[in-house]
């Protein structure tokens, strides 16, 4: 059973105890009271204590560590300490009371209406203003999120039902029964159907320059379970994992349930700065290092190839793992984007996690990954012990649109519609100082808001949905894709679920939302 690690030794376990990451490892050893040196700054303790917020190490109303027991605890000085708790109170997540101490002003209780915790939205720093009773609450996770019912959705990444060829699909499902009868009489093999299996060495033999050896090559239920089973298999509690900064949500929610210790590596225009992740490599020795360098989530950013070569050194340098998520490579617009990670791997220090469900009906939620045996072991152990095999009718319906001619015809027409429904969403921004890098794959755009708008409140007024409630519109706030949860002016907004007109409509929407926040 993992351990959580606190500085509160009376409700959970102490650096040091059995089992502890301090006692398993050395080139990471805990400090005293379980945080990881070095935490030289008040702006290195507030980042690991807005960690152990989010993943819920106290809850609302709760009284924090004194700023003496942190200081004893982190062996850093009262004024850093006082400096870290001043950077949390600006943001919202403490508020301190005269002579009691310093306490947590986030809400952890579920709302009866969602599976999860809640936001609500902040007033501006400084402000006396609290939010009213009657504001909305604010779904804490995506998935929360992608659940609320808007008349314009553009919070999902997710292809329009009418862009797929669901006529065929019916067909081919038919097919299916009549060549294998007993299909639903049985498991599928645990790596995954045969069949399957030898088409997808083709398909990536043909289009990302590599093919899987052997039993390199594991069938999954989409990305969202290679990264589990990732997790699962080789982090433990308090072990450090390097994360994009901004990172895909769903994969941030996984390592912080995991207890992962997060530590953000920035993704600028031109890719990583490599000095700045090796130096981050040596200082943390992480686990592994998830990235999504092509067309990543939300960025739409491509990292180039002379840098996906020197990733694999520095993988091989420093024993890091690299978990490279590839969910959009076949929805470009134009050219190919460069190889994958994967290919240029001669050490086998990274696991290639891909997934089809983006664009190739979603409902059947099959992906796979590729890793060389020694890793690809533990995966099929954290496999066997969670769903076992994917599931075969799944499997087989796949298969055979997979390699058919109708298939590649339908990816080339979903491109341009695609290409077309993006340039639709820029046309529609156009005036309106919001500024955005346009991609040349992906299915969103990521928007850095002007000066004085604030994403979360400007997701209440969309969701709230105007004078008659049905005007709403959804988005994903910046603050989802951040590693550690801090405020961010940027937005996601995915242009693949609704069609041009529909586009147009619900931007021009949310661009009277900001213009009534701008003016209050």
């Amino acid at each position: 059973m993992g351990h959580n690690y606190s500085i509160d030794s009376n409700r959970r376990g102490r650096a040091g105890s059995p089992g502890s990451t301090a006692a398993r490892t050395g080139d990471a050893a805990q400090a005293p009271g379980g945080f990881f040196p070095p935490l030289a700054t008040s702006t290195a303790l507030a980042a690991e204590l807005r960690i152990r917020i989010a993943r819920g190490d106290w809850i609302e109303g709760e009284k924090m560590p004194s700023v003496r027991r942190l200081s004893e605890d982190t062996g850093l000085h009262r004024l850093t300490v006082y400096k870290a708790y001043g950077l949390l109170k600006e943001e919202g997540l403490i508020e301190s009371r005269e002579k009691s101490g310093y306490y947590l002003t986030v809400s952890r209780q579920p709302v009866e209406t969602g599976f999860g915790s809640i936001r609500r939205p902040r007033t501006a720093a400084g402000s006396n203003q609290e939010p009213a009773d009657t504001e909305p609450v604010l779904p804490a996770l995506l998935g929360e999120l992608h659940s609320v019912d808007c008349r314009y959705q553009f919070s999902q990444a997710l292809i329009d039902p009418l862009l797929l060829p669901n006529s065929y699909l019916a067909e081919e499902a038919k097919r299916v029964f009549d060549l294998y009868p007993r299909v639903l009489g049985t498991y599928a093999p645990l790596q995954g159907d045969e069949e399957l299996l030898v088409a997808l060495r083709r398909y990536l033999s043909e289009t990302c320059s590599f093919v899987p050896e052997g039993q390199e090559l594991l069938v999954t239920g989409g990305a969202q379970e290679a990264i589990h089973l990732v997790c699962e298999a080789l982090v433990r509690p308090g072990d450090a994992v390097l994360i994009e900064q901004p990172s895909y949500s769903i994969a941030i929610e996984v390592f912080k349930h995991r207890n992962a210790r997060l530590v953000p590596v920035d993704l600028h225009p031109d890719g990583y700065r490599l000095d700045e992740l090796e130096a981050l490599m040596r200082r943390h020795r992480p686990v592994l290092f998830y990235l999504n360098p092509t067309f990543h989530n939300p960025t739409g950013r491509c990292v180039p190839a002379e840098q996906r070569k020197h990733l694999t050194d520095l993988a091989e340098k420093y024993g890091c793992i690299l978990v490279e998520d590839d969910a959009f490579r076949d929805v470009y617009f134009g050219s190919p984007p460069p190889p994958p990670v994967y290919g240029y791997d001669t050490a086998g220090n990274t696991i290639y996690v891909r997934s089809f469900s983006k664009y190739i009906f979603p409902g059947l939620r099959i992906g796979c990954l590729a890793a060389r045996s020694d890793l690809m072991r533990r995966l099929l152990t954290a496999k066997a012990r969670s769903i076992g095999g994917t599931p075969l009718l799944n499997q087989k319906v796949f298969t055979h649109h997979f390699q058919s001619e109708r298939s590649r015809r339908h990816l080339h027409k979903l491109r341009t519609a695609l290409q077309l429904r993006k340039e639709a969403m820029e046309t529609a921004l156009e005036g309106s100082g919001w500024n955005w890098h346009s991609p040349s794959g992906g299915l969103s755009l990521w928007i850095e808001l002007p000066e004085g708008i604030d994403s979360s409140r400007l997701l209440a007024d969309a969701l709230a949905g105007g004078p008659n409630n049905d005007e709403t519109v959804s988005f994903v706030p910046g603050t989802f894709f951040d590693p550690l949860g801090r405020p961010d002016r940027h937005i996601r907004l995915s242009y693949s679920l609704l069609n041009e007109r529909r586009i147009a409509e619900g931007v021009a929407l949310l661009r009277e939302y900001a213009e009534r926040q701008l003016g209050q």
